[in-house]
């Protein structure tokens, strides 16, 4: 069972694995944190590389590289700590693994640490993380007057819908809650919340109860609205704002009164607590009920009075 169980695990995951594959971003980050490993105990690529040890080796670590690479793997143990999706961890050991590969090339050739970073620079700005493109139940708003809200169906295949700005649609129904996030393409903490974010619109979205995305990387005027900071430090993004009768009521991360983010999970676990959303969910059912109820009533009276009219003209 103890080795059944593992087994199971990787069959169960070979789909993902294979998708990651299948995109460039993730073999070429491999690729790059893997470069000095390859370059230093791979033969012929390590004969002629310079080394500090007594036995003149080439093809093997010195203690200064060892010291380098146990350093690196205790920030990523810590940092993988607070992550919360596959993608998350990943993405922590392929950056840090980059890092110490700068230093590693940098010790042991400058061009080859230039080479090596000109490598990085690069792969940065022509290879971006995978976008989340699976499916969802959420209206993207923009800061024009019409936006566009994209609902993508369990089939991948999406339909477009117009919708006012983000302020209208709040308080178009004051009846209806929203759940709004505000991200940037360019956040890594915004990439791996997308597929939770996404998921709790699936399972969670009704007539009473609506989920909300847009983009303020791209509509530096809403940021500034909702007071959602944008910077490439900041530890705002995500941010999560909960709207009910078309006003704020609360928001995570919180600010503190210096104005910095209090730092928190996007864990599906804790946005559901914090938001109360099995609450909120089964209280926008009930409203959604009541407001059908109440609209069948209204065209049951018009039907009513008109046949009572048709009876009473052929009485007379």
């Amino acid at each position: 069972m103890a080795v059944l169980a593992p087994l199971l695990a990787l069959i169960y995951s070979v789909p993902g694995i294979c998708r990651w594959l299948a995109q460039p971003y993730y073999p070429l980050s491999l690729l790059l944190s893997a470069a000095f490993l390859l370059v230093r105990k791979v033969p012929p690529l390590c004969h002629g590389l310079p080394t500090q040890r007594e036995d003149g080796n080439p093809c093997d670590f010195d203690w200064r590289e060892v010291e380098i690479l146990m350093f690196l793997s205790a920030i990523v143990m810590m940092k993988n700590r607070r992550s919360i999706t596959v993608d998350q961890h990943v993405g922590n050991i392929f950056m840090f693994s980059k890092v110490a590969n700068v230093i590693l090339f940098f010790r042991l050739d400058i061009r080859m640490g230039l080479l090596y970073l000109t490598l990085c620079i690069v792969f940065l700005m022509t290879c971006k993380p995978p976008l989340y493109l699976g499916p969802e139940y959420i209206k993207y708003f923009s800061d024009k007057t019409i936006d566009v809200s994209i609902t993508y169906s369990a089939h991948q295949l999406f339909f477009l819908e117009e919708t006012d700005k983000l302020g209208e649609e709040l308080a178009r129904d004051k009846r209806v809650t929203w759940i709004v996030e505000f991200f940037a393409n360019w956040s890594n903490e915004c990439q791996s919340f997308a597929p939770i974010y996404a998921d709790l619109s699936l399972k969670y979205n009704c007539t009473g109860l609506n989920f909300g995305k847009v983009d303020v990387g791209r509509y530096p005027d809403v940021s500034t609205r909702y007071k959602v900071s944008t910077s490439p430090l900041t530890k705002q993004l995500p941010t999560l704002i909960l709207f009910q009768g078309g006003k704020e009521v609360m928001r995570r991360p919180q600010i503190d009164k210096k104005g910095r983010a209090v730092s928190w999970n996007f864990s599906e676990e804790n946005v559901i607590r914090e938001f109360n959303l099995n609450e909120l969910y089964q209280r926008a059912k009930k409203v959604s009920k009541q407001s059908d109820e109440s609209s069948e009533d209204s065209l049951e009276k018009p039907a009513i009075a008109e046949l009572s009219n048709g009876e009473s003209k052929k009485d007379k």
